[in-house]
């Protein structure tokens, strides 16, 4: 998959490093390959980034989910001071090096153009970093100026909502989600609330609408030795007391009820796009399928129901939007130390890929003649579900393009979602929640 990325962007990288550095670096040649690199000659190579860091994640941790032992809890971060970064393509890899990694956020799966010498300890010192930059964008009819928060308040309106956590019933969970569904359909608020719901045609939930399944000490679990391949003596592991022959596990159709009323009553008045996440029933890999419209009730019955996959995008009138369940970034800020998501988001955009860790440390599907998390077109809403809070920001690309970018809450947190213009790109935040609840 790394290889059908690298020719499917290097003709884009080699354009613009052309052009980036035509004037300052005009003595400099173009090393097709890697393994053609002369030491002490100053050339400028093209590949695919790949971060060998002695913290990720290892099979030794599936390993031991397979027999049952509780593995440590996943890292933050990967990065540390024994990280390396190395630069490959079809015929071979070089180490890289330089103060120009420092300040660059570089992952595994990148495709770049770095330019700089190798020297003679075989290490390429990187003196600058060319990436594909932003895709070309379809024209917006009419937009407004969009620099802040509330630019205009007419027109279409979208909301964007993630991490509903629905599981088992919850008075505070209940209400929130209860207050989110009556204020989309104009039923609570005072009068600028309700006109502005009034003007709502379509709601976005992006990820993880079920609350992941977990288990207690109280759901039955029993502690069982467990041979496992290189301990000396059994390990002792918890699970699932057996009940007539079966394993035990505790199910509640309240969660796939709850969903299901909510959005049938949503389908009856706007366009609903449900995007599945990691803890949906869709599987882990990415891209995520469409979860089964037989789920979900009466909502199957309705036209204005759509069940995305995940990523998607979404079109509404001229305005397209691309977003995820927000494991991409999630993945990549792990890589990097920085701890401004929204910085990333919008980095993915010059990258020209929103989830260049696959299949390194994100699941996906073995692809082999082409890669799904290309951005071939620039988005004019860009948005991702699951985050810590709201963020949001517009990104100038280049050559003209311009994308809102939007983190959206887990609403499970704290009550909140998010409204967008798509002719503006106006941005509101709102939040559900009373007075006891805080």
């Amino acid at each position: 998959m790394y290889f059908v990325r690298l020719a499917k962007l290097r003709k884009q990288v080699v354009e613009r490093a052309k052009q980036q550095w035509r004037s300052t670096f005009s003595n400099t040649i173009f090393v097709s390959r890697i393994l053609d690199v002369e030491k002490g000659q100053r050339c400028w190579i093209v590949g695919t980034i790949y971060k060998e860091m002695p913290l990720k994640d290892n099979v030794l941790n599936d390993l031991a989910a397979e027999h049952g032992i509780e593995p440590p809890p996943p890292r933050l971060k990967f990065h540390s001071e024994g990280d390396q970064t190395l630069l490959e393509d079809e015929s071979g890899r070089i180490k890289l090096g330089g103060e120009a990694l420092s300040s660059a956020h570089l992952v595994t799966g990148l495709v770049v153009a770095v330019l700089g010498v190798e020297t003679s300890t075989g290490e390429f010192q990187v003196v600058d970093i060319c990436y594909p930059g932003a895709a070309p964008q379809k024209p917006l009819l009419e937009t407004g100026n969009g620099t802040s928060m509330d630019v205009d308040d007419t027109g279409e309106w979208i909301a964007l909502i993630s991490g509903l956590n629905i599981g088992p019933p919850s008075a505070a969970s209940d209400l929130r989600i209860n207050m989110f569904v009556e204020y989309l359909l104009g039923e609570t608020g005072d009068a600028s609330d309700q006109e502005i719901a009034s003007k709502i045609s379509r709601v976005i939930i992006s990820g993880d609408s079920f609350a992941p399944i977990s288990y207690s000490d109280h759901d039955g679990l029993v502690e069982e030795p467990v041979t496992v391949p290189g301990e000396i003596a059994p390990v002792t592991a918890k699970k699932a007391a057996k009940k007539y022959g079966y394993e035990a596990v505790a199910f509640s159709t309240h969660p796939t009820q709850s969903l299901s009323g909510h959005l049938t009553d949503l389908s009856r008045s706007m366009v609903v796009h449900l995007v599945p996440g990691a803890s949906d029933p869709s599987g882990a890999t990415l891209p995520q399928q469409p979860l089964p419209r037989a789920m979900f009730g009466m909502a199957k019955d309705y036209e204005s129901f759509r069940c995305e996959t995940n990523p998607c995008w979404i079109g509404a009138g001229d305005c397209h939007l691309l977003g995820n369940g927000g494991q991409p970034l999630d993945d990549i800020f792990r890589y990097i130390r920085s701890s401004d998501r929204l910085g990333i988001a919008c980095e993915t955009l010059k990258w020209r890929h929103m989830a260049p860790t696959a299949p390194d440390t994100l699941w996906c599907y073995p692809y082999f003649t082409a890669d799904p998390f290309i951005i071939t077109s620039t988005p004019h809403v860009y948005f991702i579900g699951n985050q810590p809070r709201f963020e949001t920001t517009i990104v100038e690309h280049e050559e003209g393009q311009r994308t809102r970018v939007i983190l959206i809450p887990r609403f499970s947190d704290n009550g909140e979602l998010v409204l967008v213009n798509p002719a503006t790109f106006a941005v509101k935040c709102i939040r559900m929640g009373c007075q006891w609840m805080d």
